[in-house]
């Protein structure tokens, strides 16, 4: 069974930075793809960054375009997300998502629905 286990969230001033982790267990193989999705109070969870995990190609919501920065370490089976230059707008809960299906492979990182394994969250709050 695959797990997902995302840490690092917390509370952070505008303009400063923080860094989420994912660390996953459970993989018979190797996912396509992993991406981090945020989810703010009365919104849609929405796609934020993406990794193809093969080789790897990153993928960027333009809302925080040369901000944000996903990246993985597969010795240790634990995706990233560095989040620097953070408004108060990146408020919410972020999620760490695995798609070992390849339904990622028609580009669309972005949706939901490509992503089979999620973990719990961990919110991040940016204050201004």
């Amino acid at each position: 069974q695959v797990q997902l286990v995302e840490s690092g969230g917390g509370s952070v001033q505008a303009g400063g930075s923080t860094r989420l982790s994912c660390a996953a267990s459970g993989y018979t193989s190797s996912p396509f793809c992993m991406g981090w999705f945020r989810q703010a109070p009365g919104k849609e969870r929405e796609g934020v960054a993406a990794i193809y995990t093969g080789g790897g190609s990153t993928y960027y919501a333009d809302s925080v375009k040369g901000r944000f920065t996903i990246s993985q370490d597969s010795s240790k089976n634990t995706l990233y997300l560095q989040m620097d230059s953070l408004k108060p707008e990146d408020t919410g809960m972020y999620y760490c998502a695995a798609d070992t299906r390849g339904t990622t492979y028609g580009g669309n990182w972005w949706w939901v629905g490509s992503f089979g394994y999620w973990g719990q969250g961990t919110q991040v709050t940016v204050s201004s």
